[in-house]
């Protein structure tokens, strides 16, 4: 009884194949990209919160987030003007959320989404910025 055997070259040529298809495969299903949207998006909350603490109060304390902070009176007061404040900070294609011990402006924080944060703390309390891309 005969037994066949592949000549060898043709079982490198096989597997060359494979090799090669495997490569191409690899590089038209691509990796996933990576998340650029995390680091610009911190840096969106950190310029936020860093032009917040330096603005000058409305009424009074020693910045407009000590002003927010310093009670539940002075939040309300001032809520729209934080609002609006922000709004006019961030591009157009970025919302937010303010979060304060008295209460919190701007939109929901949706889940599954990048966002980006910024913690500052004031004499009452920490504000918390928290944006995403719309």
């Amino acid at each position: 009884m005969r037994r066949a055997q592949l000549p060898l070259s043709l079982v490198e040529v096989a597997l060359g194949t494979v090799l090669i298809l495997g490569v191409a495969l690899g590089f038209a299903l691509g990796t996933p990209a990576p998340d650029r949207q995390g680091p610009q998006l911190d840096a969106y909350a950190s310029d936020t919160a860093a032009l917040l603490a330096n603005d000058p109060p409305r009424h009074s304390g020693a910045t407009r987030l000590q002003e927010i902070v310093s009670s539940p009176t002075a939040f309300d007061r001032e809520r729209d003007a934080l609002s609006n404040r922000v709004a006019r900070i961030l591009p157009d294609n970025v919302l937010f959320r303010v979060e304060t011990p008295h209460g919190a402006v701007g939109t929901p924080t949706p889940q599954g989404v990048s966002t980006g944060t910024a913690t500052v703390p004031t004499g009452h309390g920490s504000v918390q910025i928290i944006v995403w891309y719309a």
